[in-house]
């Protein structure tokens, strides 16, 4: 089969060790140029000397886009109002980061003239569907290039290697080489060790964004959440941007211990991987959440609204977010949000978030009707007709069985 050619590749560069490679890669197969596009979505000082390392290593040109702002308002907000983690314990950090990414580099594409979009992800993993669903979303005909599906450098070993004859300045050795990705909201790890999952994950080497629980302080850090119909707004009455909030959390939580999740998941790829994830504000900011709603939603929602969550989930890690689903299903949360407004006060100690108390003016938790005092607005005598009606089914059938018996 003849090798496709292209004049121009816009390319998903984050300056590790896969697009790093892809760069040379490219040019050396399709002869083409190749701009590079990096998104900073909070991953902080990942982002230096970025500029300089692809214009060395054969890009014609790179955007450093800035993209922080919109992942967290657009994004991270609207899934932590879903209350969305995946298989109970994934915070959906890296998830929810690939499709504002993706229509990016769309954009750019678009605006460059190119012919393909190229991307660093492997054939095992989720990003390459999050990425390509994305682009399918706004650019269906553009042609996407994958060079792990395929090339030569089918290992990390080996694509350290291609680095070390290229010149390739790298970060890593093969000693560290970890999988991570970071952004604002986490950081995971994956791959050397941790890919037994016998083997207990050593948080003194891998951990950057907070410390162990063994090490977190001997005194617990207290701290005030508010919210706005859902929206995070303010900690200990300090007004912010959500941004600021998740990166004030992120301190806190960090400090604390709080927010490491070691986990095997299950990959929409098929196969089960273990990774460990670092969330510490979110992890912060998921807890406040969820304790509001308690206060604050009927029963009726609050159940529904937590079965929803799971496939919204599995929508954001499954790269879906761009779909009529998605939106239909933020359209329900946004209802549900209408009332979910209030403070509340959280323990941070050691890992663990405890509630330390928590206020609405939408409070549905009514103390008068809840006491084991005295109280005058809730007939104890009703529970009886309520048990007969509600027991009847059961009822029914022990007299049923009676009679079988007989």
């Amino acid at each position: 089969m003849e090798q496709k050619t292209y004049k121009k590749v816009v390319l998903a560069y984050s300056g590790g060790l896969d697009t790093s490679v892809i760069i040379p890669w490219l040019k050396e197969h399709y002869k083409c140029e190749v701009i590079a596009v990096a998104a900073d979505v909070g991953q902080g000082s990942e982002l230096d000397g970025l500029r300089e390392k692809a214009i060395k290593t054969g890009a014609s040109k790179i955007y450093i886009e800035d993209l922080t702002e919109a992942f967290v308002d657009e994004f991270i907000v609207p899934t932590l109002k879903a209350g969305a983690v995946y298989e109970g314990k994934y915070l959906l950090g890296t998830s929810f980061a690939r499709p504002i990414i993706a229509k990016r580099l769309v954009e750019i594409a678009k605006k460059e003239g190119a012919d393909a979009i190229a991307h660093g992800c492997t054939g095992k993993g989720n990003d390459q569907v999050r990425f390509e669903l994305t682009i399918k979303a706004f650019a269906p005909n553009m042609d996407i290039i994958a060079p792990w599906r395929f090339w030569e450098l089918n290992s990390r070993e080996k694509e350290i290697a291609y680095a070390e004859q290229h010149d390739i300045p790298l970060k890593i050795s093969r000693e560290t080489n970890y999988s991570k990705d970071k952004n604002l909201w986490h950081l995971s790890h994956e791959g050397l060790d941790l890919e037994d999952p016998a083997n207990e994950p050593d948080y003194d080497k891998i951990l950057e964004m907070g410390v162990s629980p063994e090490k977190a302080p001997d005194t617990p850090t207290y701290v005030t959440i508010s919210f706005e119909k859902g929206v995070p707004v303010a900690v200990d009455g300090q007004k912010m941007t959500a941004t600021e909030i998740v990166k004030k959390l992120n301190d806190l939580g960090g400090k604390n211990g709080i927010g490491i999740v070691d986990m095997v998941e299950n990959r929409l790829v098929g196969m089960k991987s273990r990774g460990v994830y670092e969330t510490p504000g979110g992890t912060i900011l998921y807890a406040a959440h969820q304790s509001l709603e308690e206060i604050t939603l009927d029963k009726e929602t609050q159940h529904y609204k937590m079965q929803m969550a799971i496939k919204f989930s599995e929508i954001v890690y499954n790269g879906q977010w761009y779909t009529p689903l998605r939106e239909a299903m933020s359209a329900f949360v946004d209802k549900t949000q209408e009332t979910v407004t209030g403070d509340v006060k959280l323990k941070l100690y050691k890992g663990n978030i405890i509630n330390a108390g928590m206020t609405s003016p939408h409070s549905l938790y009514s103390e008068e009707i809840a006491t084991f005092g005295e109280d005058h607005v809730y007939d104890q005598a009703d529970s009886a007709g309520f048990i007969n009606l509600f027991g009847l089914p059961i009822k029914v059938k022990a007299l049923l069985d009676e009679k079988k018996i007989k």
